[in-house]
């Protein structure tokens, strides 16, 4: 693996410092790109970090560190100090031309790093308990899972994607009671319910529209959507009336976990989004790993019990109160199994274990973090990402959904009426931490206002400009002379293709595949502004060749970007789509 300039500068700096004995232990220089490019391509503000350490001006460190600085002038062609003390770093032409053959030779792998080699993660995510179909809050949970453990891959990792589900509390007791209550009624209504005149019903909200007519053994929390009614109807085909006989809801249970989870999985292939495992709460309760964990916690002497509840005495570790593990009728709460969960997760050896929870999770994971510390687990090796949660526009309006009522928008119907890529890119734009407001209208848009047709437009577009090249004769190959590409735009696109595999590895080590859409915009402006200024078609046949490898360039991280994100590359569309 090619060292980056990042590396490069980063590694020639800390030589300096030590030289100069002039950092503290552990100190490491940042390097970011400016905002504006007349201050060069990577700057440093490490002069300013050891002002107070070494008690002299940041210019005055800026000048020392500059004069000790070994660089490399195929490399770098300028350094320069700027107020208050910033170092900034601008690549030679050199380089770029070398790293602008790199990715040519590299294509489909360009941005592929081993980095990471050897390491270990795991990344749970969707987590959706089978009580019901995906719906739009579960699709950015499955997305931004998916394109992280992507771009784990892409660094090295070697990745397992989890399925963690709790088919073993109230809500499946809840969703085996509605099953049923829709079974009776399907029955009553097809003529096999016994006694059917005493068949009584009531009437409950469904948030919107008419209330819903169940009967009255329905539970007033019960799950409201068609997809209920599908399920008894399997059962009455499957099982006539003879299910009415027993009084445990578990076979209506375990039928409706089975249906849903099979449309569950094939919501995510519409996705492209495979899980490796599915784990269980289920699982936790017959292997016994609830009461180890509760034995074990009782060791450490953190757990009490008060009013006929078992209690956590996470006020001892910077919580405000403590915490209930088990209520007082004998159920846990959900602490107790995510606790043991995360015990299973770190027995099994990863190296890094991150949880994707939505933003009402917030409040519950540090409890789990806290358990992990106290049973002397390396709890620093789960990485919690919280998302904020989406909200559907149509014309200007909020779309309104709802889990359990009728009135819900599932998954499906978004990819359905706005199809997969769109799907995936627009639970990308914005950092996981904002709200997500998703706008119906634009996402419908074969426009360049839409930003993920814009995207994929730009790799068509380039396609077929080569395709029109290599018909009248003109060929790009590793004889090219990329030396050639010295028009500003030229240069402009080049530092943009040549920054892929840096942005790639900085996205995954920071979690923000958000500004990997980001980055590959600026490489669709960057080519534009090319192609504007620079022909292939009508130059000669040398700078035609350049201008045709640049090219095959930005196509190859446009393809490999988009591919890191989940969405497709077309290498044709309808120009009038853009229009």
């Amino acid at each position: 693996m090619a060292i980056t300039m990042k590396d490069y500068l980063q590694n020639a700096l800390l030589d300096a410092l030590r030289q100069l004995d002039a950092a503290p232990a552990g100190f490491m220089p940042e390097l970011e790109a400016p905002k504006a490019a007349h201050f060069g391509d990577l700057s440093t503000n490490c002069a300013m970090k050891l002002a107070r350490h070494l008690r002299r001006s940041p210019m005055q460190i800026a000048k020392t560190l500059v004069a000790s600085l070994s660089l490399d002038p195929d490399r770098i062609e300028a350094c320069e100090i700027v107020k208050p003390g910033f170092i900034n770093f601008r690549f030679s032409n050199r380089h770029l031309y070398r790293a602008l053959a790199a990715c040519l030779e590299a294509g489909e792998q360009f941005g592929r790093s081993h980095a990471d080699q050897g390491r270990k993660a795991l990344v749970e995510f969707v987590s959706a308990n089978p009580t019901g179909p995906l719906t739009v809050g579960h699709g950015r949970n499955a997305v931004l899972g998916d394109t992280i453990a992507s771009l784990l891959e892409w660094t090295g990792h070697a990745v397992t994607r989890e399925y963690y589900y709790n088919d073993a509390g109230r809500q499946m007791r809840t969703l085996g009671a509605s099953v049923r209550g829709r079974y009776e009624q399907v029955l009553h209504s097809e003529g096999m319910l016994a006694n059917a005149e005493g068949y009584a019903t009531k009437t409950l909200p469904n948030g919107a529209g008419e209330p819903v007519t169940v009967p009255l053994s329905f539970p007033d929390e019960g799950y409201l959507g068609e997809y209920i009614v599908e399920v008894a109807r399997a059962l009455v085909r499957a099982n006539g009336s003879s299910l009415l006989a027993t009084t445990s809801v578990e076979p209506f249970t375990r039928e409706a976990e089975a249906a849903i989870f099979q449309d569950i999985k094939r919501t995510l292939r519409r996705l492209g989004i495979r899980m490796d495992t599915f784990f269980n709460e289920r699982s936790l309760y017959e292997s016994g790993a609830l009461d180890q964990v509760l034995g074990s916690l009782e060791d450490t002497g953190y757990l009490y019990r008060k009013d006929g509840a078992t209690w956590l005495k996470t006020s001892e570790l910077g919580k405000d109160k403590d915490t209930v593990l088990i209520k007082r009728s004998g159920e846990p709460t959900y602490r107790l199994p995510d606790i043991a969960y995360h015990c299973d997760k770190l027995s099994r050896c990863f190296d890094v274990c991150i949880d994707i929870f939505g933003a009402d999770h917030i409040a519950t994971y540090p409890d789990i973090l806290r358990a992990l510390g106290i049973l002397g687990l390396d709890a620093r090796k789960i990485e919690v990402i919280i998302y904020q949660f989406v909200t559907l526009v149509r014309g200007g309006q909020e779309v309104k959904m709802s889990t359990r009522k009728a009135n819900y928008v599932t998954l499906d119907e978004l990819i359905s009426e706005v199809g997969s890529d769109v799907t995936r890119f627009f639970f990308l734009v914005r950092s996981a931490g904002k709200h997500l407001e998703f706008d119906l209208d634009l996402a419908k848009e074969a426009s360049e206002k839409n930003p993920v047709f814009y995207l994929q437009y730009a790799h068509a577009r380039i396609c077929s400009i080569l395709e029109k090249a290599r018909a009248v004769g003109f060929v790009a190959d590793a004889t090219a002379n990329l030396a050639l590409l010295e028009h500003s735009t030229e240069v402009a696109l080049i530092k943009q293709v040549v920054r892929f595999p840096q942005t790639l590895r900085a996205v995954a080590e920071d979690r923000e595949p958000h500004r990997l859409a980001v980055y590959l915009r600026e490489v669709a402006e960057a080519f534009s502004r090319f192609y504007h200024h620079c022909r292939i078609i009508g130059e000669a046949r040398p700078l035609a060749s350049a201008r045709m490898a640049l090219g095959i360039s930005a196509r190859v991280v446009l393809s490999n970007g988009l591919t890191v994100l989940g969405i497709s590359a077309p290498t044709h569309m309808d120009k009038r789509e853009a229009d």
